[in-house]
């Protein structure tokens, strides 16, 4: 079973240790203690938080097989002739995408205006991650 300190699982989460431990003290996301009187939180239980807190369609999905849906903020704008490479921060998360300049005016894509990143794909590569800071797995 992998187990999380509070502040490995608000790095996990993209908040702040204090936002975790508030939703541990109002009962929202369970914790034990360990040995030392340290809050940990079951791997299992993180999942099961993280589902329940993902925002649901934004509405456009009902139109579309994508579900890869990332809402962020347009950080760059880098226009030629023909094409454009647009970046969106999206949480912890920065996306870049190469489109038509004529897509970009279209839209309206500019620094510091909202988009959608959508993301339809058939190959993913999945990478373990190595351990936090001090990420524990026990059986």
């Amino acid at each position: 079973m992998t187990v999380f300190r509070i502040s490995e699982a608000a790095e996990l989460l993209g908040v702040s240790t204090d936002t975790v431990r508030r939703w541990v003290d109002a009962g929202r996301l369970p914790a034990t203690r360990d040995e030392h009187g340290h809050r940990l939180v079951d791997g299992v239980e993180l999942a099961g938080f993280v589902r329940a807190q993902a925002a649901g369609p934004d509405g456009r999905a009902e139109f579309s097989s994508a579900r890869n849906r990332l809402r962020g903020i347009v950080t760059a704008v880098v226009r030629d002739t023909v094409m454009a490479q647009v970046d969106i921060q999206a949480g912890p998360f920065r996306v870049v995408s190469l489109m038509s300049r004529e897509a970009v005016d279209e839209l309206g894509l500019t620094v510091g205006s909202v988009a959608v990143a959508v993301i339809k794909s058939t190959t993913v590569v999945v990478e373990r991650a190595a351990p936090l800071l001090r990420g524990r797995n026990s059986c």
